[in-house]
């Protein structure tokens, strides 16, 4: 959901103190069409509904977030005053072109780690600060997992949490301060860092920056200290749509994908207003 906070904010930044563009136009009831100019998997809708609502402008739409679309589709059909529907476009635009991207970039991961595997494929924490968690809603549209939505929704264990205190000491301190409900998640680097974490009951082990034999290698070896089956394995670091089909035939439970997000090509997307007599 999106705050009327949250959508003033945005509007303040996009509208300035004097705006003379939007106003150039006669106040009058307009028609307009928002529509993808390329094949798509649909994110933003909620959004962009509640912006255009905000302005008091009538939005339909046949689409949800999840639905693949071709180009020159309708994603919705616009009525409104001139002014507001001005004023309002960019930030729909935005919202749409961006989330839209995020999705379809993850429907191709998911689409592509299907074939091999059902590893799920999830998002991480290198998000846009401001807007994190529209871009984790659109990963769940692309068919992904939006991993932590924040640092509290679970506690994870990286290498300078290592550096800085040491693997054992670490775990230890978090099944202290860690409430119930909140996983442990422990990134490694080695087998034998993977199997210290498991055989001291985490929930979830992150294979770092290891190569798709190293993963196969650590598996193995978690396998024969028999405690593979006890936790979730996570593999993260240098994976990309080029690789991510060796990672998938490794037997690993999660695939997580900065470039979800940060690598996403924004998908073109376009308001038009219908012929209307000047």
């Amino acid at each position: 959901m999106i705050l009327n906070c949250e959508i003033e904010r945005f509007i303040s930044e996009d509208l300035g103190a004097n705006d003379i563009s939007c106003t150039l136009v006669p106040e009058k009831e307009v028609s307009a069409r928002i529509f993808t100019k390329e094949d798509c998997v649909v994110a933003g809708t909620e959004v962009a509904q509640k912006i255009m609502e905000y302005f008091g402008i009538q939005a339909n739409t046949r689409v949800v977030d999840g639905d693949e679309i071709k180009a020159g589709d309708a994603i919705f059909e616009v009525t409104g005053n001139s002014v507001a529907v001005l004023r309002a476009e960019r930030l729909v635009l935005n919202f749409l072109g961006h989330l839209t991207g995020i999705a379809t970039q993850t429907h191709k991961y998911v689409e592509t780690v299907r074939q091999y595997s059902d590893a799920k494929v999830a998002g991480t924490r290198k998000t846009t600060p401001g807007i994190r968690k529209f871009e984790k809603l659109a990963i769940i549209a692309g068919g992904g997992d939006p991993h932590r939505f924040d640092l509290s929704d679970a506690i994870m264990i990286k290498d300078n949490h290592r550096n800085a205190m040491g693997l054992e000491n670490a775990i230890e301190a978090a099944r202290r301060m860690g409430g119930f409900t909140q996983k442990i998640d422990v990134e490694v680097e080695t087998a034998e860092d993977a199997i210290t974490a498991a055989q001291m009951g985490v929930d979830i082990i992150m294979f770092d920056n290891m190569s798709p034999g190293q993963v196969i290698r650590t598996l193995e070896e978690l396998k024969h200290e028999g405690v593979r089956d006890d936790v979730i394995i996570e593999v993260s670091g240098g994976i990309n749509l080029s690789n991510i089909s060796e990672y998938a035939k490794t037997g690993v439970d999660v695939i997580s994908v900065g470039s979800l997000v940060h690598k996403a090509e924004w998908t073109d997307v376009s308001l038009e207003f219908m012929d209307t007599d000047h």
